[in-house]
Formats: structure tokens, C-alpha cells, sequence
């Protein structure tokens, strides 16, 4: 086996799992609503218990895992004042159920669950199409910068914290996400402003890759976990998204969403 073919050898099991997680995730964002909410509530748990478990954490990380995603049930039932405390009791328990990086684990379960909460929030308040604008611009970040990662390869982005990731695929993503911006003008009624929101999002998306690689390299694992096939675990999977959902939890704060620059004249 060579260097070359080797570094496709997870390619057929990254597209099957991936493709069952489209079928789902599409299916539960058209469907909104409850089934939505239950999506993102499960994930999000898993995800919680995968951190915690990187980090060292025993039993208790299951049941804060179940906690989480009941959480996010609860919250998004609820308006964003009385969301907030229902949203951070589950990161003030995180804090003792890790022998070590206690204040990681605890501030990253909160950025989870306020990532899930956003995305609860897109597709409620804004409806299918601004989350599916969402999942694609993170979706085109992650796929073309794996594949111009690997077909063009180049400088390395950030070694010590991201050693396959390089410039040519970040680069890539920036443009899979301007396309996908330019794709949905017409879908959203927006300016070009959504273009370069586009690409912010996708940087934000990145930035929440290299913050979950940073935490893997920190407990000396490769993967959140093996529950997906090609892919590791959810929190693998989904770390691009958890870096803009939050992103977009600060715009919504400040600006509402979608912000007005980018609906334009509308």
C-alpha cells in the first residue's frame, strides 16, 4: 500500500456514514419542530459524554451526557432568560466529573449546549432554508477542504495543533463556502453580504475543527470516539458546526439573524 492510496483508505466509510447522517440530519430539519429538537438534543449529549470521556471522565460523564441533551429539550421550550440557567447547570456539574482540565471541560460543555440551542433557534425562527444554508456552508468547509487537502497537500495550516490540515484545504473551504453563499441570493432574499457571511461562518467552522483537535491532542486520543465509522465520533463530525452555531449566536445577540446587512434592502 502506498503513501498516496493509503490516505483514502477511510474515503468508503466517511461517505457511508456521512450519508446516513445527511439522511437523518435532512430529513429532521424538514421536519422541524420536535424532531429537530430531539435531534440536536441527542447529539449534543453525545457529544458532552465523548468530551468527558477524552478527558478521563467515568460514569458520571454518561449521565451528564443525558442531562445535556434533556437540557436542550427543556430550553428550547423555553425564551432565551429562562433558557440560559437550564443551559449552564449541566457545565457547572461537568466541572467535577473530570479528574483534570476541569475548566475546559465545563466552559466546552456550555459552548455545546448554547451551540445546540442556536441551531434550535435558526430553524425555528428562520425556517429550512436558513438551516440548510447553515449545514451546507460547514458541510462544503469540511468536504472540499478534505479532498484539497489531500489532492494538492502544501504548507501545513497549524501542525502542532492540526497536522493534516493544510492551507490549500482551508483556502478550499473558504470557497465551497462563498459558492454555497452565492447559491441561496436567491433562496434568502439576501446581498452579497450573505457571500462574505458565508465565508466567516466557514472560518468559524474551521476554528471549531482546530479547538476540538487542540483538546485530542491535549488527552492523547485520535478520535472523540468510534461510533461512526470513517468519521470517529459525533463531536468529530459535528466540531465545525459547534464553531458556527456559536458564531452565529453572537451575530444573532448583536445583530439579530438573519443580520440586516444581509438581507439587504429587504
Amino acid at each position: 500500500m502506498t503513501a498516496s492510496s493509503g490516505q483514502w483508505d477511510d474515503l468508503i466509510a466517511r461517505i457511508g456514514s456521512g450519508g446516513v447522517l445527511a439522511f437523518v440530519g435532512i430529513a429532521a430539519m424538514w421536519a422541524g419542530g420536535l424532531w429537530f429538537h430531539v435531534l440536536v438534543a441527542l447529539c449534543s449529549g453525545v457529544m458532552v459524554w465523548e468530551l468527558g470521556r477524552m478527558l478521563g471522565g467515568g460514569v458520571g460523564v454518561r449521565f451528564l451526557g443525558i442531562a445535556a441533551a434533556l437540557a436542550i429539550l427543556v430550553a428550547g421550550e423555553l425564551a432565551p432568560a429562562l433558557a440560559l440557567p437550564v443551559l449552564l447547570a449541566p457545565a457547572i456539574v461537568a466541572y467535577g466529573q473530570v479528574p483534570a482540565h476541569r475548566p475546559i471541560f465545563a466552559a466546552y460543555t456550555a459552548l455545546i449546549l448554547l451551540a445546540g440551542f442556536e441551531l434550535m433557534a435558526v430553524r425555528d425562527g428562520s425556517g429550512f432554508v436558513w438551516m440548510a444554508w447553515l449545514a451546507l456552508v460547514v458541510i462544503a468547509t469540511d468536504v472540499l477542504g478534505y479532498f484539497a487537502g489531500r489532492m494538492i497537500g502544501g504548507p501545513k495550516f497549524w501542525p502542532r495543533v492540526s497536522p493534516k490540515k493544510t492551507w490549500s484545504g482551508t483556502a478550499a473551504g473558504w470557497i465551497g463556502a462563498a459558492v454555497v453563499g452565492t447559491g441561496f441570493l436567491a433562496a434568502t432574499g439576501s446581498g452579497a453580504a450573505l457571500i462574505a457571511l458565508s465565508v466567516l461562518v466557514s472560518m468559524a467552522s474551521q476554528a471549531g475543527d482546530l479547538a476540538e483537535s487542540a483538546i485530542k491532542r491535549m488527552a492523547g486520543v485520535k478520535d472523540s470516539s468510534s461510533i461512526l465509522p470513517g468519521h470517529g465520533g459525533l463531536f468529530d463530525r459535528f466540531d465545525g458546526m459547534l464553531g458556527a452555531s456559536i458564531l452565529l449566536l453572537v451575530l444573532s445577540t448583536l445583530f439579530g439573524f438573519p443580520p440586516e446587512a444581509v438581507q439587504g434592502a429587504q
